[in-house]
């Protein structure tokens, strides 16, 4: 809308219009609020749980393939949103 005013007539457009705005408000803090957690986990090197990534192994290197995995995965998804 940005900016530009709409004349609202009756009560049904108003309902619409509202329903409307707090629908794109709900997604937009949702969408923030997943940011900032993506953000705090990668910050702090903690692996959510959504994210499963399973290698075989017990070495160094694996240990390594699957911390840069999860960084990958994590801004992957910050990118995403």
């Amino acid at each position: 809308m940005h900016g530009a005013t709409i004349k609202i007539i009756s009560a049904q457009q108003a309902k619409l219009n509202n329903t409307y705005k707090n629908t794109k408000l709900k997604l937009l803090k949702n969408n923030a609020a997943a940011i900032w957690f993506n953000k705090m986990c990668r910050d702090k090197q903690l692996q959510p749980n959504y994210i499963s990534i399973k290698i075989n192994g017990r070495r160094q290197q694996d240990k390594q393939a699957t911390i840069k995995a999860i960084k990958f995965r994590i801004n992957q998804e910050i990118k995403f949103l």
